[in-house]
């Protein structure tokens, strides 16, 4: 190379290093454009051995399932929901979509109906109803759904537990509508009388006159719904209540909505759960009767009332709550939906398998 150096002119020189410099870019382009192929060449073969360990465990299941009918199978057909819905959150609404789908989705619908609406069970009703969630195969795949403080299934023993999920209010927002329900009902059922029926006093005379039916402590309920069955999850105002029904929210509900973003929890659902919800967020935005309840003479709150209200230590826990509540929901969306165009679009899956060993 140094004799070639001393008989080249200088132009010729460096020719000579431009196209020497040309070709390993041409070589380290064409080694880069192999090494992707190589990474999706792999991940192919990947997402192929998950589909075949995949078939073969859905396969090996049904065999054990047609072999010993004793066992109930562990699949999808065994999975049970709890929507212990907190009154006057559109919980009939979200629960008419449920009932719009069970047939075609193929699943049982069962409405938990308690003596006087007391959403605390007796210790031996709660065996009872751990016992029949768990062990009533006929009624699997389930969505249970009722006026239920939370129970914590695990501490009857039982191991595969049933899928939580809920929808919470403005408190405030919640109040004014079960105050006017309680007196004038709703479109749902025009013709059943309510409990209240016949007192015309509006929601802000009632905070006027420092009426029962709108005191700050009928805000109390979101929190113990949340909290459970244990007689703290009911002091009013109690500040164990708040943290323990933010920590089952977080820890024991696959998916809390709120109200004023219905549409959002019903999409974020059938994506997360389609062997139940598959079509229900058509049936949310075209359905004719399943999000179609509303309170009947309702009248907004005037400022005054709210701030009434406002200054209660137990607005501010419930208002604590919900606002957590909401974070936590928004969250959850913003990692699984895209905005466009003024329209949510779900992400695709985001994750795949690779290396997987021993190969076959």
């Amino acid at each position: 190379m140094g004799l070639l150096r001393v008989m080249m002119p200088p132009k010729l020189q460096l020719l000579a290093l431009l196209a020497f410099a040309v070709a390993m870019i041409f070589l380290e382009n064409q080694i880069q454009k192999l090494e992707e192929s190589r990474g999706k060449l792999e991940r192919a073969i990947a997402r192929h051995e998950v589909r075949e360990i995949e078939q073969r465990h859905t396969q090996d299941g049904l065999r054990e399932r047609d072999s010993s009918a004793s066992f109930p199978p562990d699949n999808e057909d065994d999975v049970v929901i709890i929507y212990n819905r907190v009154p006057k959150t559109a919980s009939t609404s979200f629960t008419n979509i449920a009932y719009d789908l069970c047939g075609k989705n193929h699943y049982h619908v069962l409405h938990i109906n308690t003596t006087k609406n007391n959403p605390v069970m007796s210790i031996q009703d709660q065996v009872r109803f751990v016992k029949n969630v768990t062990e009533w195969r006929e009624m699997k795949p389930a969505f249970y759904h009722g006026h239920v403080s939370f129970l914590d299934f695990t501490k009857f023993g039982v191991k595969r537990k049933p899928i939580y999920i809920n929808v919470i209010r403005d408190p405030i927002e919640r109040l004014v509508s079960y105050y006017y329900f309680l007196r004038f009902g709703d479109d749902y059922r025009p013709g059943l009388r309510r409990r209240k029926q016949g007192d015309k006093k509006t929601f802000d005379e009632c905070v006027s006159a420092g009426g029962s039916d709108c005191a700050p402590e009928k805000l109390w309920l979101q929190i113990p719904f949340f909290c459970g069955h244990y007689s703290e999850c009911w002091n009013v105002g109690s500040q164990w209540a708040l943290e323990e029904a933010k920590y089952n929210l977080v820890n024991e509900y696959m998916l809390v909505g709120v109200t004023e973003e219905l549409e959002d929890f019903v999409m974020m659902l059938e994506a997360a759960l389609p062997r139940f919800f598959r079509g229900a967020t058509e049936l949310y935005k075209t359905g004719k009767k399943s999000h179609l309840r509303k309170t009947s003479e309702k009248k907004p709150p005037t400022k005054e009332s709210i701030v009434k209200l406002q200054q209660s230590a137990i607005w501010k826990m419930e208002n604590e709550f919900y606002e957590f509540a909401l974070e936590q929901f928004q969250f959850v969306r913003a990692h699984a939906v895209r905005e466009k165009d003024g329209e949510l679009y779900l992400l695709a899956q985001n994750f795949f398998y690779e290396k997987i060993y021993p190969k076959n």
